[in-house]
């Protein structure tokens, strides 16, 4: 079917004869074509253009909810460059479906957890997609960009990086970067800032890179790289931006963002080939590279051992063996998915734990408990995830301030999303996971940060709301991990820090950056903790 299916033509017709009317009435079109010249025709085009681009808004809105009319070619562009939380409040709160357009782009936002859900496990009709600046950055031939059958069976080979034993090895290197950046608050707090509160949004911003770094490539990545790749992951965030310019010009945000993404790729393939070395001679596996590497080199000695006509027992993950730098692409994918939404999950965390110090209580005990007293004593995974209330609290911080509100994808073809509404192809399909998580059925109370829902409560029982890491063929591979990663943060921390928070008017109040974040920053000082 040419048309959507939930339009009525007639008054399709209707409303753009009525357009054109309203164009034509001061007699412009008359004048244009009485007098033709080079500018009335350029005036004529620019008319043309403007009234094509609202008969195909209008067209392709359907029956859903969206403003009546669209400024002219540009659409909302200016409300999308200074993001408002509350705006997108409002649109996920007009009804299921919704939509704007923006320039070129028509865009369906799905608001409630049913349309949500159906989007995400809609892989023969969408698939995942980023803002244009990101396949420059990222690179084209990047894994995240493949579909179907071939996005499978790379995820496949990716499934033994995330399992429970590899997660363990993960730990003792994340605790060494939390040790180290735990100093660095209290330097920055007692020392440079003498007790003053700061922003604080940026120091775990810098905190979480160094994490990943270390998860991911281990110290394959000299310091001195990773504090450049702390330091300069931010360009890249801004680089990402929704509504940035799609061509990249020198010294615009892309620019900038394109020279730092270069930058990570190309450190990041030398860690791979550094990597490739040291496993091949046995070396001790210790951060997600090293895990990728020794199944990559498994994999080939298997191959290399039927071509002689062995029997060898077959590897339980069978892999191809990658270049450096598609393992330095995927990595940085990694890194792309987890850097901004741990960083705003940390600052939520922080920042509530400061507020409601009845749940840090709760928190630190339990972490002393763990560890015999020892509050620099390693924990094993299994411990970690046993801990009530540190994993309560990482919970419903997830829940209350999700740091992934939208997932955008792409309509592959004429995608019927309802009997009443058919989203075009080629439009952008973006399901919130905002509502969901907020939704009174499933969490009484939504808009209240209460973690007792998690250890009373029925809050694990609800499956179909938990879109904290999406679901489908696409959910979010690092899930455990990130959520281990973010209780062995709090759990350190309620040890050996106190801070305090400086609430101010807009401590609550949410900026949208790629993620969500305070729109203060979160103001904190930190300082070391002393036995009570």
């Amino acid at each position: 079917m040419a048309l959507n299916a939930s339009f009525v033509s007639p008054t399709a017709d209707a409303k753009v004869a009525h357009m054109i009317t309203q164009f034509d009435t001061a007699g412009l079109l008359s004048t244009i074509f009485n007098g033709f010249t080079f500018w009335k025709a350029a005036l004529a085009l620019l008319v043309g253009a403007v009234l094509y681009d609202q008969f195909m808004y209008i067209w392709q809105k359907g029956s859903i909810v969206g403003p009546a009319m669209k400024t002219p070619f540009m659409g909302p562009f200016l409300d999308s460059v200074n993001p408002s939380f509350t705006k997108y409040h409002e649109k996920w709160s007009s009804g299921a479906l919704s939509c704007v357009s923006v320039f070129h782009k028509f865009v369906v936002i799905a608001s409630t957890r049913d349309m949500a859900r159906k989007i995400f496990n809609s892989p023969t009709f969408v698939k995942p997609c980023v803002v244009d600046a990101a396949y420059k950055l990222l690179r084209p031939e990047n894994w995240v960009f493949l579909d179907g059958k071939a996005h499978v069976d790379y995820r496949k080979g990716l499934n033994g990086l995330f399992t429970r034993q590899a997660l363990e090895q993960y730990l003792p290197g994340q605790e060494e970067i939390y040790n180290e950046y735990y100093k660095r608050f209290v330097q920055l707090s007692q020392v440079e800032n003498k007790g003053k509160h700061i922003p604080f949004m940026q120091e775990f911003r810098l905190l979480i890179t160094a994490i990943s770094c270390r998860t991911f490539v281990g110290h394959y990545c000299s310091e001195e790289a990773v504090k450049k790749i702390a330091d300069d992951y931010y360009l890249i965030t801004a680089a990402l931006e929704l509504v940035n310019f799609p061509i990249i010009l020198p010294f615009t945000k892309s620019w900038y963002g394109k020279k730092c993404a270069d930058m990570v790729l190309d450190e990041f393939s030398k860690c791979a080939a550094k990597a490739k070395v040291r496993m091949a001679a046995g070396g001790k596996k210790e951060c997600i590279l090293d895990f990728w590497v020794a199944h990559m080199i498994e994999s080939e000695n298997y191959r290399k051992a039927v071509e002689k006509g062995e029997s060898p027992e077959k590897p339980a993950m069978l892999i191809r063996w990658f270049s450096d730098l598609e393992i330095s692409m995927t990595l940085f994918t990694f890194l792309f998915a987890s850097q901004d939404a741990t960083s705003s999950a940390a600052t939520w965390l922080f920042q509530i734990m400061a507020d409601r110090p009845e749940y840090l209580d709760k928190v630190r005990q339990e972490n002393i408990d763990a560890r015999n007293g020892d509050i620099h004593a390693e924990i094993s995974l299994d411990v970690l995830e046993k801990l009530p209330w540190t994993r309560a609290v990482v919970k419903e911080v997830l829940r209350y301030r999700p740091p992934v509100i939208m997932v955008p994808y792409l309509a592959k073809k004429d995608f019927p999303v309802t009997p009443e509404y058919t989203v075009p192809k080629g439009s952008m399909v973006i399901p919130t996971t905002y509502m969901a998580l907020h939704d009174a059925e499933a969490y009484p109370n939504p808009d209240a940060y209460e973690p007792e829902r998690w250890i009373t409560g029925d809050a694990d029982q609800q499956t179909k709301n938990w879109l904290v890491f999406g679901t489908g063929p696409h959910y979010c591979l690092g899930q455990t991990y990130a959520q281990a990663n973010l209780m062995l943060m709090i759990g350190k921390a309620s040890m050996m820090l106190d801070w305090d928070h400086k609430v101010t008017d807009l401590s609550e109040e949410i900026k949208v950056f790629a993620t969500i974040f305070p729109m203060d920053d979160c103001l904190l000082t930190f300082k070391n903790r002393t036995a009570a």
